[in-house]
């Protein structure tokens, strides 16, 4: 990408996806263009003699639907250096992993390690949707992203969440302050405003969502259902994850039949969801409670799941006790949900070809 063009590519692109053009966007634009300039075009001796203020990544937040992955999707697409895309979830699945695989027990060290592997990699990391939940990750990411943006590796983040509210409420977010502190000092952090919630506004109807719970609702969903699993075997698939096993007991040739409380009561996380997402094309997921403070676990892996099964484009088809509308939050987790919820829109109504 010749990085004066930047601009006029965008607007090229929002001519030939027929998207509508708004101001707010192109200033995030033209924000980007700027960072792009500073972190990737600066001499070796510009950077070396500035080392301190140095900018190391551009965070862009701002509510659901408002365009903030499809602008940085834009830009990392476009971008001819070494990159990657990663899920927040995987990205410290790997860590956790790596630290493991080690013999010193350093944790130190482990980041240090870890981080210098990254560099071979990467001059640019891309965390869609970041947020953090876990207090083991709050715990560790300071030191983490520390070591990054000192071995200069560039970040770019969409979040719902400014950065000082980031895990706002948490377990011992004491220990999570350093962490916002070196977000706050070494990236741009830029809000996204739109009035419109675009991924809803493109989807007249649910095609694949179906409330509330009653005989109606399971017939429609076991007509739709057997249409698409007619050519195909009911068969068990497991699935191995660092020494458990994961069973799918309705399995159809990479179409996969589950209650919601097979995939959110039990003790699993983001490892399965990911492992279960990888092993399917299609994901049928039936009697999704209304959530509320009781059911507040049960909630925050739903969250997890929707997040990874939208990173990896898995589309679903679901029943609910309730319309979206109605479906109701814990208090913790209200303004996340929003997020999911968005997501639950898309994944119930893209086109499927199976």
């Amino acid at each position: 990408m010749e990085i004066k063009s930047f601009k006029n590519n965008f607007l090229k692109f929002c001519s030939e996806n027929k998207l509508e053009i708004n101001d707010n966007q192109i200033e995030i634009i033209d924000s980007l263009t700027k960072f792009y300039k500073k972190s990737f075009t600066r001499s070796f001796f510009s950077k070396l003699f500035n080392k301190k203020s140095n900018i190391n990544g551009f965070y862009l937040f701002g509510d659901v639907g408002v365009g903030k992955t499809m602008l940085l999707n834009f830009f990392f697409n476009n971008l001819d250096i070494s990159k990657q895309r990663l899920h927040f979830n995987e990205f410290m699945i790997n860590f956790h992993d790596y630290a493991h695989s080690r013999d010193d027990v350093s944790k130190n060290n482990s980041i240090i390690s870890f981080v210098k592997n990254l560099k071979k990699r990467s001059q640019l990391i891309y965390f869609d949707e970041f947020q953090v939940t876990n207090i083991v990750d709050a715990m560790i990411l300071g030191k983490l992203f520390k070591t990054m943006f000192s071995e200069d590796i560039k970040i770019i983040i969409t979040s719902n969440t400014k950065i000082k509210d980031l895990y706002k409420d948490g377990l011992q977010r004491e220990r999570f302050i350093p962490f916002i502190n070196t977000m706050i000092e070494k990236c741009n952090e830029i809000e996204l405003k739109i009035n419109e919630d675009y991924r809803k506004s493109k989807l007249n109807v649910l095609e694949r969502f179906f409330y509330p719970l009653n005989e109606k609702t399971n017939f429609k969903i076991n007509q739709i259902f057997r249409k698409i699993t007619k050519e195909k075997t009911l068969s068990y698939k497991d699935l191995e994850i660092k020494g458990r096993t994961f069973k799918i007991k309705r399995y159809y040739d990479k179409i996969a039949r589950f209650d919601f409380k097979e995939l959110c009561d039990q003790n699993i996380g983001a490892e399965d969801y990911i492992e279960i997402s990888n092993s399917c094309d299609f994901i049928v997921i039936e009697n999704i409670p209304k959530f509320e403070d009781s059911n507040v676990n049960q909630q925050l892996r739903f969250i997890t799941l929707i997040d990874i099964f939208y990173e990896k484009k898995t589309p679903l088809m679901v029943s609910s006790n309730s319309n979206l509308d109605n479906i109701g939050s814990s208090i913790s987790l209200k303004k996340p949900f929003k997020r999911t919820l968005s997501r639950l829109y898309e994944l119930t109504s893209i086109k499927i070809d199976i």
